[in-house]
């Protein structure tokens, strides 16, 4: 068993050569550390946020709204309409904390990535650990989050179960197009851009109201935005009405991932191997 699993971890370092060590595990250990040691309130910050959303607006204000036509014949509460789609917010703010603000401190302050590729790591064991710690602090929030929602009643159907997972894709794809970003910015200022960019994307990607409320030509470009998606693979999820187009959500995010992989890599490359 030791030597067959020996021989699948080598088939990726085979193939991307000088990139990859095979120890992606050591970046991600050293971010579980690091991140014990790191103020709590910060990080309890993003994972409170949707929840304030979901209480204020589903609670409060749902009870003036009613219910909420989805589209497909469906009626349903607005504390359950937005409850899903905030899920989705809360594992998008987990991974975009980790994989943005952070990364851009550990690159061009602590130069921990210079350090890190100076030993035997590679650029894609880099990319892959601090995606993967990015990920896993996406995955934290969603999971206490969905807590809260079954708390609340609002999981409507057994499928809410594999939201789970969808959540943990969509944290993956923000963690991989986040780094990858990231690594293009040179000041604080530029990183603005970020939170410029994350909240017209937070109020319009269908997260309060259905898309169909705006013009076509406008849904459109709602419908481009990776959020959108996360949301709506979400929401059908746990509240059970399922769809094709949900498998079109899912290949959007494993773009993302596959995307944001590639171009981190490369970047961390160029910069500190070349």
């Amino acid at each position: 068993m030791i030597a067959v699993t020996a021989r699948a971890a080598a088939v990726p370092a085979r193939i991307l050569g000088s990139v990859y060590a095979g120890n992606a595990r050591a970046v991600l250990g050293r971010g579980i550390t690091a991140t014990r040691s790191s103020n709590w309130l910060v990080v309890l910050s993003g994972f409170l946020e949707p929840v304030f959303y979901l209480l204020s607006l589903g609670l409060g204000l749902g009870s003036v709204i009613g219910t909420i036509d989805t589209g497909g014949g469906a009626q349903l509460s607005y504390a359950a309409y937005i409850a899903p789609a905030l899920l989705a917010v809360s594992a998008m703010n987990g991974a975009i904390m980790d994989s943005t603000w952070n990364v851009f401190f550990k690159m061009h302050f602590s130069k921990l990535y210079e350090g890190m590729v100076a030993t035997s790591l590679g650029p894609f064991d880099v990319a892959l650990g601090e995606i993967l710690l990015a990920l896993l602090r996406g995955a934290m929030y969603a999971v206490g989050f969905m807590v809260i929602m079954q708390a609340l009643g609002l999981n409507l159907a057994w499928t809410a179960l594999l939201a789970l997972p969808a959540v943990v894709l969509v944290a993956a794809g923000f963690a991989s197009v986040g780094m990858a970003i990231t690594s293009f910015m040179k000041t604080f200022q530029q990183m603005d851009w970020v939170q410029f960019f994350l909240l017209p994307m937070f109020l319009f990607s269908a997260t309060f109201y259905p898309v169909t409320v705006y013009p076509v030509p406008i849904q459109w470009l709602v419908q481009a935005l990776p959020l959108y998606h996360g949301v709506e693979l979400v929401r059908g999820l746990t509240t059970g009405v399922l769809s094709p187009a949900m498998l079109l959500h899912v290949l959007y995010y494993l773009a993302m991932v596959a995307v944001g992989m590639v171009f981190t890599t490369r970047r961390l490359k160029a910069l500190f191997l070349s």
